[in-house]
């Protein structure tokens, strides 16, 4: 009785399409925060949730791995970074070290040790302490030489380390080095 009554809206108008136009009304915002939006896709379970959570890092893991492997500067170790461990990397990667073939000698000294024969077990008795001798003067040589180079080369940078760095990467096996050697060996040019 007392009620407003509303007009009734008038009919749309016929829709004009412009010959450079999109062809459609622009939606209202609503409408398409709605379209935009999509659900929640969280895990139904602690253990599923856990489980996508090993799979993210296991795949960081495997890219930090390539990218450590190729001497990518983000991906490495804080103990490899720089150019001064880069240029003692490639300063031992590019000669040929007693110590890289340390672990071969001593399994072979191993082997012999099994051997009945006399002179194969005083071998095994003197060869080891010998072959320790000479790695170790080997790498005492190699970290003054690579001090000696950084200082050269990058007399802003620190050096500290550097030389420790250079020997214990000259004693570990060159297929085994991480990061993975970038020069062959015998290559003076990088160095």
């Amino acid at each position: 009785m007392f009620k407003r009554r509303t007009p009734e809206a008038p009919p749309d108008p016929p829709q004009v399409v412009k010959p450079g136009g999109k062809g459609r009304p622009t939606p209202k915002r609503s409408e398409a925060e709605k379209r935009r939006r999509q659900p929640i896709t969280a895990p139904a379970t602690r253990k599923e949730a856990y489980k996508k959570v090993r799979e993210r890092q296991a795949t960081e893991r495997a890219r930090a791995r390539q990218g450590m492997a190729k001497g990518d500067e983000k991906h490495l170790l804080k103990r490899d970074r720089g150019p001064v461990r880069r240029m003692a990397r490639d300063y031992v990667d590019s000669r040929r070290t007693v110590g890289s073939y340390l672990m071969y000698a001593m399994f072979a000294i191993v082997l012999l040790s099994l051997l009945p024969i006399p002179a194969a077990r005083l071998l095994v008795l003197f060869a080891p302490p010998v072959l320790l001798v000479v790695v170790f003067a080997e790498g005492f040589l190699l970290s003054r030489g690579i001090k000696r180079l950084a200082a050269e080369r990058f007399p802003g940078e620190d050096a500290k380390g550097v030389g420790m760095y250079a020997a214990m990467r000259a004693m570990q096996i060159r297929r085994l080095r991480i990061p993975n050697p970038q020069v062959r060996l015998g290559e003076k040019d990088k160095v």
